[in-house]
């Protein structure tokens, strides 16, 4: 019975679809078609598959697709070689978790888009055209030419043309905002941030001995007459805000509210840090607070959150040339330059058009994935549609470590609000991500459950 099943498999491949061609590429339609065979059971493990020059005259396609196709089904772990004796399907790989992550926000795979491909695409252009002793020694912090122009076309869309002299380029929005930290405050100075802020900001503040003071904020931001209260009473060293799709509550300032900020900063002589790593995938943002009171305002845009956190990129600009100095000093003190291979690569993207089709795909990715956590929990959602997290309010009968808790039992993990609580107090709510969890089945499987769980009331 068992030759029977490994004949059908090598002379009969009738797991494969007719290829369309306005249906993506053609190796992944066969990887596709691959991997349904394998879950409804017409392909099982241990059935050998054709040879890759056979399949190739059965479909009409030359030998690189199949092979493309046969490696994209092993990075699925659907296939596995033996050799001489050829590829047979794949025992099912054991899972040694259940946990379903819904804790971090990381940009989603977007459909339709190739990233293997991309990547090895990217790659090859950065070899082919940069020096590579270059690629594997020290450089000075900020960036090179090229990597700072390529910083001016990502914030092209927020501010128009810049100055590619003012962006400087750091590894990651995290360590930006440690160094401006270090840069424009002393140790003891107070800096003002909202109730529930980015952890991050807590986190760098702690560990410099900076103080960090809670402003009073509503559903469209910072309250203005509470920040100029707080600017005269702490003369803060600076203001954090993250004021488009904020972590954790996903609220967006509107534009008359960060004009009036813009305009308390300046009268104040406060700095603000505007870190914004979710305009690009907001539906039609106000402008940055920065075009209100440039001289005012350093502004942070990562690509961890529209691109993919491994190229570990952000730009930074900083218009003050004696502030920038600062700022690449205080940065060079704990992260002397970010890694040029991963620079060189984002470089390229952006300049050649790749990174603007990738972060389409994870724009509209995020934006269904939005509509099933809306569907799913009704009238708990408490998101904008875009982005890429959610913030639940709870029920009174739940408090947020004790679902966070709960959810673990269950192999969900969600963040609760006092991990981004910056006073003493925080709200009874969750920040659910929606873009950790790589297949969209799965994530529809974790929402449900958790729905589920907030339906129910918890156990003694």
């Amino acid at each position: 019975m068992s030759q029977l099943k490994t004949i059908q498999a090598e002379n009969s491949p009738i797991w494969l679809p007719r290829l369309a061609g306005n249906k993506g590429p053609r190796f992944l339609q066969i990887a596709d078609a691959l991997q349904a065979a394998v879950v409804d059971g017409a392909l099982k493990p241990g059935d050998r598959l054709p040879p890759q020059r056979r399949l190739a005259a059965q479909l009409d396609v030359d030998l690189t697709t199949i092979t493309r196709a046969y490696d994209e089904a092993r990075r699925r772990n659907l296939l596995e070689g033996r050799g001489a004796r050829g590829t047979y399907v794949a025992a099912p790989k054991v899972e040694l978790t259940s946990i379903l992550d819904l804790s971090m926000n990381t940009p989603p795979p977007p459909d339709g888009v190739d990233f293997d491909d991309m990547l090895k695409q990217g790659l090859s252009q950065v070899l082919m055209r940069a020096d590579n002793e270059l690629l594997m020694t020290y450089h000075l912090g900020g960036g090179s030419g090229s990597d700072r122009k390529a910083g001016a076309k990502w914030l092209e869309p927020m501010f128009g043309r810049l100055d590619p002299r003012h962006v400087v380029v750091c590894p990651g929005a995290q360590a930006a905002i440690a160094a401006l930290i270090l840069a424009l405050t002393k140790p003891g100075d107070v800096i003002l941030a909202e109730p529930t802020s980015y952890p991050g900001l807590r986190a760098a503040a702690t560990q410099f001995g900076r103080r960090i003071v809670a402003v009073e904020a509503d559903r469209h931001g910072m309250v203005p007459g509470m920040f100029e209260e707080a600017c005269r009473r702490h003369k803060p060293g600076l203001v954090y805000l993250n004021p488009t799709l904020q972590n954790p509550t996903a609220s967006t300032v509107p534009e008359r509210r960060r004009k009036e900020l813009a305009g308390i900063a300046k009268r104040c002589h406060v700095r603000i840090v505007e870190d914004d790593p979710y305009w690009l995938l907001a539906d039609a943002p106000p402008p940055p607070i920065a075009t209100f009171a440039p001289e005012q305002v350093v502004y942070i845009s990562t690509l961890s959150k529209c691109l993919t956190p491994g190229l570990r990129v952000a730009f930074v600009l900083v218009r003050d040339p004696h502030e920038r100095e600062r700022f690449l000093v205080a940065l060079r003190s704990f992260a002397l330059m970010a890694a040029p291979l991963t620079t060189a690569l984002a470089t390229q993207w952006i300049l050649d058009g790749s990174a603007a089709g990738l972060m389409e795909g994870v724009r509209s990715e995020a934006r269904l994935r939005h509509r099933m956590a809306r569907d799913i929990l009704a009238g708990r959602y408490g998101g904008s549609g875009d982005g890429l997290h959610v913030w639940l309010e709870l029920p009174a009968y739940w408090n947020a470590s004790q679902l966070a808790r709960a959810a673990g039992s269950e192999g969900i993990a969600v963040t609760p609000a006092e991990d981004f609580a910056t006073g003493s107090e925080s709200v009874n709510a969750i920040r659910i991500s929606l873009g950790s969890i790589k297949d969209r089945g799965r994530l529809q499987a974790g929402l449900q459950r958790l729905s589920r769980l907030l339906a129910r009331r918890p156990g003694p």
